[in-house]
């Protein structure tokens, strides 16, 4: 986007082809989608493919916990199961196990529900990376998936809840804030397609056992953050510092409270 007029233009431009100013020296670098597998895979961001790695991996350790347990199976997990791996449960949140807010996005019920999730982030994810940077890209998700999770506490504490649709929805609110905060043609088609993206996805939340507080609370945290945030802008700015420093917190948070689940787990395990 041209920082003069605000006109959506290539990265190749050196001189913006609406206002003929001069957009050099280079912007800010993005963690470009790409093709991977040899194009057979036509694009992916680096945090997004990472963000899938992790949900899969943590999806096969549940798995395998179940069947050890002989609760579950590997399609359709059990709640116990869930919960040991930090699954959203009002009561033990408000015991002081907080983490659970941030662990609970990284974890899924089945096996349907991790493919469904990660077939929308692994499109959706590429394209908020490609718009924002991935430094952008990882504040707006830890912001959805913890503020999505919360609102759910407070909306219905007792109900075990696990996820990334909070986090997904705060990647349709960012992308939302791009056709609301840049008023251009480009902005508005943008700001159509994912209206109607979130109609879709909010008549969806509408089935039973959905969680629909935590999609609304993960819509409006990633919109909030991301419309504060803005399109990145020259590369050694203040301002892309601070996304970057942000982007290391949220990752810190993360492991932070990953760590918090791990020592809570083997103190339970004994």
């Amino acid at each position: 986007m041209c920082p003069h007029c605000r006109a959506f233009i290539t990265t190749d431009d050196r001189v913006c082809p609406y206002c003929n100013e001069a957009v050099a020296p280079r912007r800010a670098r993005r963690e470009s989608a790409g093709p991977i597998l040899g194009g057979l895979i036509p694009h992916a961001g680096y945090f997004t493919i990472l963000i899938l790695l992790i949900n899969t991996g943590l999806y096969l350790a549940t798995s395998l916990y179940s069947l050890n347990g002989g609760r579950g199976n590997f399609v359709d997990l059990d709640g116990q199961t869930l919960f040991a791996f930090g699954a959203k449960f009002g009561p033990a949140i408000a015991a002081g196990q907080w983490w659970r807010l941030v662990t609970a996005g990284f974890l899924h019920g089945g096996l349907l529900h991790i493919l469904m999730n990660s077939w929308v982030l692994f499109d959706l994810g590429a394209q908020v990376e490609e718009v924002y940077g991935g430094a952008r890209m990882l504040v707006i998700y830890f912001a959805a998936n913890f503020l999505g999770f919360y609102v759910s506490y407070m909306w219905r504490p007792e109900a075990v809840s696990v996820g990334a649709s909070a986090a997904l929805f705060g990647l349709v609110g960012a992308m939302l804030a791009v056709g609301t905060r840049y008023k251009s043609t480009l902005g508005s088609a943008v700001r159509s397609v994912y209206i109607r993206y979130l109609i879709y996805l909010l008549l969806f939340s509408l089935l039973p056992g959905i969680d629909m507080a935590a999609h609304v609370g993960g819509l409006a945290g990633g919109f909030g953050v991301a419309y504060l945030a803005g399109v990145p802008h020259y590369e050694g700015a203040g301002r892309e510092r601070f996304w970057r420093v942000s982007a290391g917190i949220a990752v810190l948070l993360t492991i932070i409270c990953f760590l918090k689940w791990y020592l809570w787990f083997h103190a339970a395990s004994q």
